[in-house]
């Protein structure tokens, strides 16, 4: 790898090392969860809770259209001149700035600026999916936002998208978006076979309906608890008898049992001759591994294979 491409794939692939940017990336976690939780208020109850994450996009994160009162507007994260805008369809913008605050004070002002163009709408106020959650109108503790961090972060999802919607095209069954979850702040891409799932016993609403089809699915995520970096994974649910034992590609990848996926940490495609191809390797071996291992109709769900 020459000098200049070293340095193309380092803009594509940037660093993201967890403990220089882990406390703008729990404050960011918890801006994008308010603004997620604003989607959701206003939008329909699409299967497998479609209708609420986030979309990379050419700045960002955005929310896509959100409809309201016969028209729509729409929320984006502006990562590289860091703002939040807020724009409607009758071409009303309100941009705030993404800077050092505390969670509170960013749901104060994100509302009013909401309510200031007429958008009247309510959401619950805690968090989900993370420990001790603290109410967004309560929380002072949060307040880190690092420019640079943010823009690396929305780099690597750009990157990661790419990969992921490439890979997606391989698959004519039933697929997800390529969509970022503000619950679990990850990028995440998820195949079907088709068929219906167990129920899963004394699981949550939100469960219920995210699992109640058999899935193979994959992403990327920032890291935290056992995992102490960014890494990319990929389950299948239900899990079929032997998945984790079931040899994958890149030979960096393992399977963690308490987490019962497949990881890749970041930095090991990072820093391959081909982020790319090692990436799809990755998507492509877990796959493989969870529909043979399911019996997965691969005949009519893949392209070139019927």
């Amino acid at each position: 790898m020459n000098a200049s491409t070293a340095r193309a794939e380092q803009d594509l692939w940037p660093e993201l090392p967890l403990e220089a940017w882990q406390d703008t990336y729990a404050t960011l976690h918890m801006w994008t969860q308010i603004v997620g939780k604003v989607r959701l208020a206003l939008s329909p109850n699409i299967n497998h809770w479609w209708g609420v994450p986030l979309y990379v996009n050419a700045l960002g994160l955005t929310t896509s259209a959100i409809p309201y009162g016969g028209g729509n507007f729409e929320v984006q994260f502006d990562f590289i001149h860091h703002q939040l805008v807020i724009r409607t369809c009758n071409d009303a913008i309100l941009a705030l700035v993404l800077a050092p605050r505390s969670v509170a004070d960013f749901y104060r002002e994100f509302m009013g600026a909401l309510a200031s163009l007429g958008i009247a709408v309510k959401i619950w106020k805690m968090p989900v999916e993370i420990p001790n959650p603290i109410p967004f109108d309560q929380d002072t503790k949060h307040a880190s936002y690092d420019p640079e961090y943010a823009n690396r972060f929305w780099r690597i999802l750009v990157s990661c998208e790419a990969v992921f919607k490439e890979f997606r095209a391989g698959f004519i069954g039933k697929a997800s978006p390529v969509h970022f979850f503000w619950g679990s702040f990850d990028l995440a891409a998820t195949r079907f076979s088709g068929r219906r799932a167990p129920e899963r016993v004394g699981a949550d609403s939100i469960t219920r309906e995210a699992y109640s089809h058999e899935v193979i699915s994959a992403g990327f995520w920032p890291g935290g608890g056992d995992v102490k970096g960014a890494a990319f994974y990929a389950y299948a649910a239900p899990e079929p008898a032997g998945f984790g034992q079931h040899a994958v590609r890149p030979a960096e990848a393992f399977y963690h049992p308490q987490l019962k996926e497949f990881i890749l940490m970041y930095d090991d495609v990072r820093r391959a001759a081909s982020p790319r191809e090692t990436l799809l390797a990755f998507l492509q071996s877990t796959y493989d591994a969870g529909a043979d291992l399911a019996k997965w109709n691969r005949k009519e769900l893949e392209k070139g294979t019927s």
